[in-house]
């Protein structure tokens, strides 16, 4: 799709293309000019696409997983296909660096064809009986139409992480992407249309969140809502789900701690605590938001990092070789200074950057801060910027429970290559994901997701199928 100032994109409901009298305009973060416009669907839309998903429910669901991963295949084909259009897309809307944009598009291909796969695996199981002439079978069926809504960090694959276990349980969906970041969802909604998904089984619903997200909660028709966004948004869908008792799939803020060990691998500690800090400008609910350090390594690590992330070239995403890009707004600008500014005032100490960059765009320099106190907003609050605040610690076990101090527990890292501190940390560690010497874990395979205020259920994995089963009891008398 070309992106050019005047193309409005349509909505995609039912299998069409439409207009609306409501617009958005997407404004790129590296220059803050908008780019880009969509059309916003109304109350009376979001109504109508739930009709039109409840009415495809029925032969969607009768189709065979098989003819269902198929269809997934193709959609993956065609992300594949247009994987380079579609990352400079994410770029322009979102800002990160065009390489990542590209591992987005690949990871959205990889999970589509993993749900395609999994698809076939959603088995039950027979029971032995406990009384004769009975029998009993577990079942497992889709729960029907779904609600996604997606943020605008990772728009591409936090859209697929939902809508692909869900298309291959059977479901139809609608899609709300954020409406900072809609395009990469259109284009998910092109591929869609390519591959031959019907029109009622994928939709996408652009436009005000309050108003989706209440249909979602309101209408009957609506099964099931999973959501990736901030823990308070979270707490309002909990609120308006229990009118209709409507499950929720949640995956909220996150305050990931980083456990540097006097045992590590250095050098690789410097690296993967760069990728787990600074991958999408710092804008990941999985980044490490807290580093504490061992202080018998603390300065030769300080020393390392600092000197590395002072060679991260931070700019506009489209131009090759950034490392880092701009903030998604103001707003995050604005809230990560202030964040520094109250670091330095716990008495911590700016070793890098720390101040924006330049006069257009929402750039801040790739910051460092040392003796960062644990009552600072930035080891309390999610960060959400290339803001790596570091503090030292002495033991093992004071270090497991400064990093359980949190609200959240989405992810965490660890640096160590004792293999007896690995089994500890994750038994104690209270975060759904734990990467030990790696700041990237997330992968198709594995379960992904929060506990404590980081969210409930899982994405990805055979728990990412399972989310959108129901498990059925079938007893049968008389044989």
């Amino acid at each position: 799709m070309g992106m050019d100032q005047e193309k409005t994109y349509k909505a995609y409901l039912n299998g069409q293309w439409v207009k609306t009298d409501r617009e958005i305009e997407i404004v790129n973060p590296a220059t803050e000019q908008v780019f880009a416009k969509v059309f916003a669907i109304d109350g009376h839309q979001i109504q109508m696409a739930l009709d039109a998903a409840e009415a495809s429910f029925p032969s969607w669901r009768a189709r065979t997983a098989k003819e269902r991963g198929i269809l997934l295949h193709r959609v993956a084909d065609e992300l594949k296909r247009r994987r380079d259009e579609i990352a400079h897309t994410i770029t322009l809307e979102n800002g990160k660096p065009q390489a990542q944009s590209k591992g987005e598009v690949d990871m959205s291909e990889d999970h589509l064809r993993w749900f395609a796969e999994e698809a076939h695996r959603s088995y039950g199981r027979t029971i032995p009986p406990q009384a004769h002439g009975k029998r009993h079978l577990v079942v497992k069926t889709p729960i029907g139409t779904v609600g996604a809504i997606a943020p605008w960090n990772f728009p591409l694959v936090l859209s697929v992480r939902k809508v692909a276990p869900a298309l291959a349980a059977g479901c139809p969906v609608i899609l709300k992407p954020a409406s900072q970041t809609p395009l990469c969802a259109i284009a998910l909604a092109e591929c869609m249309e390519t591959a031959g998904v019907p029109g009622g089984v994928f939709q996408l619903a652009i436009g005000n969140a309050a108003m989706i997200g209440d249909a979602f909660l309101t209408n009957p028709i609506c099964r099931k809502i999973s959501f990736t966004g901030s823990t308070k948004v979270g707490q309002e869908l909990i609120r308006g789900a229990a009118h209709q008792v409507k499950p929720l799939s949640l995956e909220l803020g996150g305050q990931a701690p980083l456990l540097i060990f006097e045992d590590c691998d250095l050098d690789r500690a410097v690296q993967e605590t760069l990728i787990a800090k600074f991958r999408n400008t710092g804008q990941s609910c999985i980044a490490a938001n807290r580093i504490y350090v061992q202080k018998t390594i603390h300065d030769e690590f300080l020393h390392k990092f600092v000197a590395a992330v002072k060679q991260l070239k931070t700019g506009n995403g489209v131009d090759d070789g950034m490392d880092v890009g701009p903030m998604i707004n103001q707003h995050a600008l604005d809230g990560a200074l202030l964040q520094i500014e109250d670091a330095v005032k716990h008495g911590g100490k700016v070793m890098a950057g720390g101040k924006r960059m330049g006069t257009r765009g929402y750039f801040l320099e790739p910051t460092v801060i040392d003796g960062v106190g644990d009552d600072s907003l930035c080891m309390l609050e999610e960060t959400f910027a290339p803001v790596a605040p570091v503090t030292s610690f002495d033991t093992e076990e004071e270090a497991i429970e400064r990093a359980n101090r949190s609200p959240y527990g989405l992810s965490a890292y660890a640096m160590t290559r004792d293999i007896g501190r690995m089994f500890r940390l994750a038994e104690q560690i209270e975060a759904g994901t734990l990467g030990i010497n790696d700041g990237a874990p997330t992968t198709s395979q594995s379960p992904f997701g929060g506990v404590k205020q980081s969210g409930w259920g899982r994405e990805l994995g055979t728990e990412g199928l399972d989310a959108f089963l129901e498990t059925k009891h079938v007893s049968i008398g008389g044989v």
